[in-house]
């Protein structure tokens, strides 16, 4: 529980705060919510209209409230390419949520990021969602202590874990208590409002569902959405034995050890630590989606590593990231899958840059540029 000494009042937003945020960092091009308000209206408001917005945004600042009208999303299905459109599964649900509810969550992470910064509430193994902090980033972390166990002639044993549906499962009552154990009360007292009581309704051409209740998840699509779920993770348990490396939702754990034995132990300790962990939180780890791969230049019989008494399938090759890794780190999985890609996206763009082609040589260059 917090203790009284931990109140911190938020900042009203200033009209100038306001106005750059819809001038620099709100586009008019994002499809609108179910109330159809789209980021070019916000940007031609008046400044009667910017004032009257102001009021509504600081309004809920100093209440600790977030207007249910904000919390409604509209989702919509999107057919996936190549799957057969009688079956439910061969659809993408994408949400859309009101762009003012967007541009009051842009203007409240303001105020949060400095606190989470100054609390180090985002623990050194998350890359996910923050400045600074790219994909290429950690997949250098990986690499260094894969290189450094090659150069100590050992062996280091991996496992990719694959979270199911990570987002869209989040238990709310488990986030609200971790909330409340590191924000200061009036910030814990918004996040909680911004969380419950949230709604949506599918829309199909131009019918629409009714509306249902959301009782799990972070807000698909929205802004505060991955920084709760950064917030709900950060306990994850680190062990001394082995190396946690994260992004969102994507989590690698290395054990190094002399012998296949002692790195499979390392490894096996940890993914048991994390196991407990998840079932408390109620997080999903879905273990025949998980990989586990040792890297080495030896030649090892891979000892089994079970998550639930399951074993998770071995591969000589993880990808992680956007990276194909091999067992030797040699990269030429990695390389064969990207040429296979560039040369299928230039298949299809033939008809674009080919010989026959009547598209100046200047646009046909900046395609190609593009696409390698």
């Amino acid at each position: 529980m917090l203790e009284k000494s931990d109140e911190l009042e938020i900042l009203p937003i200033t009209i100038q705060e306001l106005k750059n945020e819809i001038m620099f960092n709100l586009s008019p091009k994002k499809a609108p919510g179910y109330d159809l308000i789209t980021g070019k209206i916000l940007k031609e408001l008046p400044e009667k209209g910017l004032k009257k917005l102001l009021h509504i945004i600081n309004a809920s600042f100093r209440l600790h409230h977030v207007p249910l009208q904000w919390k409604v999303a509209e989702v919509i299905m999107i057919a996936k390419p190549g799957k057969p459109t009688h079956d439910k599964k061969s659809y993408r649900p994408i949400s859309l949520l009101p762009i003012i509810s967007k541009l009051f969550e842009k203007l409240l992470l303001k105020r949060l990021k400095p606190i989470i910064e100054e609390r180090n509430l985002i623990p050194d193994h998350q890359f996910g969602f923050r400045e600074q902090h790219s994909t290429i980033d950690q997949v250098h972390r990986i690499t260094s202590v894969i290189e450094k166990c090659f150069e100590e002639k050992g062996i280091c044993s991996a496992v990719f874990l694959n979270v199911s549906e990570a987002f869209d499962k989040v238990w709310h009552k488990g986030l609200q208590a971790k909330l409340q154990r590191d924000r200061p009360t009036q910030y814990y007292t918004i996040l909680v409002s911004y969380l419950t009581e949230r709604h949506f309704r599918v829309k199909h051409e131009d019918e629409y569902s009714q509306l249902r209740g959301i009782r799990a998840g972070v807000p698909q699509g929205s802004v505060l959405g991955p920084l709760l779920y950064l917030l709900y993770t950060r306990d994850l348990p680190k062990s001394t034995e082995a190396v946690t490396v994260t992004f969102a939702d994507d989590t690698a754990i290395l054990a190094v050890g002399s012998t296949i034995e002692e790195a499979s132990t390392k490894l096996q300790e940890s993914v048991n630590s994390i196991s407990q962990w998840t079932k408390k939180w109620r997080i999903k780890l879905n273990e025949t989606k998980s990989t586990h791969i040792n890297f080495t230049y030896r030649k090892v019989s891979p000892i089994p590593i079970e998550i639930n008494s399951r074993i998770i399938p071995y591969s000589y090759t993880a990808k992680y990231l956007g990276m194909t890794l091999d067992a030797k780190l040699r990269w030429k999985e990695h390389v064969k899958k990207k040429k296979e890609e560039i040369n299928l996206k230039f298949k299809k763009m033939y008809w674009l840059i080919g010989r026959k082609s009547q598209l100046p040589v200047h646009n046909k260059m900046l395609l190609y540029e593009q696409v390698s």
